[in-house]
């Protein structure tokens, strides 16, 4: 599952051509490339969503532009141009590529393998590029995903959630339990090397044996990958509103670590490892390299709008809505936001905070000297592993992960 939140934080004014500082690409030739293509479009909103999405009705004109499903995969194809423009002579090919919304599996299938076709035009794609789509449940069928596959699309992830549906109401979703286990048999048939299953815990009315039998349903359908994440209620959002009316149970802390623990447990169980604290595979090429450019501070596209990106510590956003989006890129402007410049602290914090959750831990050598103290408190504390600690890396224990975001501030200190 790749986030795209709603809100933009505050930076500096991107320039009108999109253009870069001259050291974002300094080294680039050592870091691997990827790109984000985000897919704006949901049928309907679900209660827990805060990310930039945007139903039918909720979409509007904006700048003479209208933002059309019809035409938007024209009008992505032209931010991955101006990418080419901005990155200039840039050698790489591209790693990975991952469509992400939204639903981007409201477009047509053709419409998303045109997508690729303009990054792999304008840039190439490496010979074992990793290519995902997310997609919905509901919104594929065999012939779908053939199309997908034969396009050049060779992971997809889909939105299971839960396999309850009482869970499911209370999300908003709108597929039907089992109808994620269908679509990772059919998109077997079609020929995906590699399929993810996203599930959620810790939605009000969900009881330990609902998550336990999500858990079987997912581990049961055969994905090569499973993400399990907590359900955060955002303010401003349907679920939100409803916990405050006191219509539904507010989320739990302790149940969610008990869920994780059920998750770990039954998903080690099942042959699947963990290799960042949300995210477990069946074999190590059953990773999201996507995912890991983010993790290890790669360097990244984000085209659509709302989107980041990140170039040689140069992080930029786009405008949120699709409107005005299509109006800058029609007007052949930067749909850029605004953006920072990262100082070598503020990459040395990411660092810290983003490879801490990785199985692999982080080096040692990342931490200030308070942090180091608090590393060792950590490991006191069995929060860390001692064997990788002797080797100069912190490395979360199970009970670590658990507490994963309280370890990563007292050692960013």
């Amino acid at each position: 599952m790749d986030p795209m939140p709603s809100a933009l934080p505050d930076g500096e004014p991107v320039p009108a051509d999109g253009t870069l500082p001259a050291s974002a690409l300094d080294g680039a030739a050592d870091r691997p490339l990827g790109f984000y293509l985000h897919v704006p479009y949901c049928a309907t909103r679900c209660g827990y969503c805060d990310f930039n999405t945007y139903t039918a009705t909720e979409l509007r004109s904006s700048g003479g532009v209208l933002a059309s499903r019809d035409n938007y995969a024209d009008t992505l194809a032209d931010e991955v141009r101006l990418a080419r423009k901005v990155l200039g002579d840039d050698p790489r090919e591209v790693r990975t590529v991952f469509v992400g919304g939204g639903t981007p599996t409201l477009l047509a299938a053709r419409d998303l393998v045109r997508m690729l076709e303009a990054v792999r035009s304008e840039f190439g794609l490496a010979p074992d590029a990793e290519i995902t789509t997310e997609a919905n449940p509901e919104s594929v069928d065999p012939a779908y995903l053939a199309e997908l596959r034969e396009g050049g699309f060779n992971r997809i992830s889909f939105g299971m959630q839960s396999a309850r549906r009482h869970v499911l109401k209370v999300l908003d979703r709108q597929h039907t339990p089992g109808r994620p286990e269908a679509c990772v048999a059919e998109a077997r048939a079609a020929g995906f090397d590699h399929v993810n299953l996203d599930l959620i815990y810790g939605t009000p009315g969900e009881s330990d044996d609902d998550w336990r039998a999500s858990l079987d349903a997912a581990i049961g359908a055969g994905p090569d990958h499973v993400s399990a994440y907590a359900l955060i209620v955002e303010e401003g959002t349907g679920l939100a509103r409803r916990i405050r009316r006191g219509e539904v149970a507010p989320t739990d802390d302790d149940e969610h670590a008990d869920r994780y623990l059920i998750a770990d447990s039954m998903l080690a169980g099942a042959g699947y490892g963990w290799y960042e604290v949300s995210n477990w595979a069946a074999t190590e090429a059953g990773r999201c390299l996507h995912n890991e450019l983010y993790w290890r501070g790669a360097d990244w596209w984000g085209a659509g709008p709302g989107a980041h990106s990140h170039v040689g510590g140069v992080r930029w956003w786009n405008v949120k809505h699709p409107g005005a989006y299509a109006a800058a890129l029609a007007g052949s402007r930067s749909p850029g936001a605004g953006r920072e410049l990262l100082s070598a602290e503020d990459r040395r914090v990411e660092r810290v905070l983003l490879e801490l959750r990785l199985a692999e831990g982080c080096p040692l050598d990342l931490l200030h000297p308070t942090g180091l103290a608090a590393a060792r408190r950590a490991l006191t504390d069995g929060l860390l592993a001692e064997a990788p600690f002797a080797e100069g890396r912190a490395v979360l224990t199970l009970r670590g992960r658990l507490l994963a975001d309280a370890v990563v501030r007292d050692l960013v200190d």
